[in-house]
């Protein structure tokens, strides 16, 4: 039995009833975040935090007092447990607008869901065998005031996953709309090129990922050059490697973009040993 956390009421999935004109289902008014929960505790809590209650700002929000960081993490913490997760999970908490209406005056009706999901160590690893990614087509992202945030209004995201389903893609890359890639369906693209490692701006409209920010400062204060940098896709295929990072997922080299071969991960594997495997 699978048990989820809606408001600090612990629930069973089966038989719970969300409302019908919750914001999050009427207009995609709300925020997630997929956190990885591992061996009894939060990663990357405080990015995650961060991000969080940054968007619920952006999207203003008016956060109840008592909805703060410690009594999220409580939430999830005890959630984790009654279903018996502790060693190894993943976690999705979604904020949103409960019973809202477009210009509904009284903003302070925020709510929220927590679930978990059972992970294996190979998810979390480097893999083995590299991504076969495609790019894709007719999505491009605008670079807004909302590009950054993780959203509950994820079509096009759904829509990139989908086609990568259908061409049996391990995941699809996706523009911006001059023509930029920025990301992928589920994760932030970094990209190496003589030793010197580039990601796109968060200026250029992908998701202000929490590894992607845990990856950037760590790889800068170990001395290694990581740069901000927005590329068209003929320059990523020049690219000397390629790599996917989330949350969940960490580090995922790249095998092949539409055909195009990457056959060298050497760094990847360096810069994974580097970041969770030399403490």
């Amino acid at each position: 039995m699978k048990y989820i956390n809606i408001n600090g009421r612990i629930e069973d999935a089966i038989n719970t009833i969300i409302p019908y004109d919750n914001g999050a289902f009427r207009y995609g008014y709300g925020l997630f975040e997929t956190i990885l929960f591992k061996d009894g505790r939060i990663e990357l809590k405080e990015l995650h935090w961060n991000r969080l209650f940054s968007g619920l700002d952006t999207l203003l929000f008016d956060v109840p007092k008592l909805m703060t960081k410690e009594y999220l993490e409580e939430q999830i913490i005890l959630t984790v447990k009654t279903n018996k997760l502790e060693k190894l999970c993943r976690v999705r908490l979604q904020v949103y607008a409960h019973n809202s209406a477009l210009f509904d005056a009284a903003r302070n009706n925020l709510e929220f869901i927590i679930e978990c999901f059972e992970l294996t160590d190979a998810l979390i690893n480097i893999n083995e065998n590299g991504l076969i990614l495609g790019i894709a087509n007719g999505l491009q992202k605008s670079m807004d005031s909302l590009c950054n945030l993780k959203t509950s209004n994820s079509l096009i995201y759904a829509m990139a996953a989908k086609q990568a389903k259908a061409n049996k893609w391990d995941d699809a890359l996706i523009y911006n709309t001059v023509g930029n890639i920025i990301e992928s369906s589920i994760a932030n693209v970094f990209w190496v090129k003589e030793q010197i490692i580039y990601t796109p701006p968060l200026a250029s409209g992908c998701v202000a990922g929490t590894m992607r920010s845990f990856i950037i400062t760590a790889l800068r204060s170990s001395n290694i050059i990581v740069k901000d940098e927005d590329i068209s896709l003929d320059n990523l295929l020049s690219a000397d490697e390629i790599f996917l990072t989330n949350a969940i997922r960490r580090v995922k080299w790249v095998y092949s973009i539409e055909n195009k071969g990457f056959y060298k991960n050497n760094y990847t594997h360096h810069i994974n040993k580097l970041l969770f495997y030399n403490k």
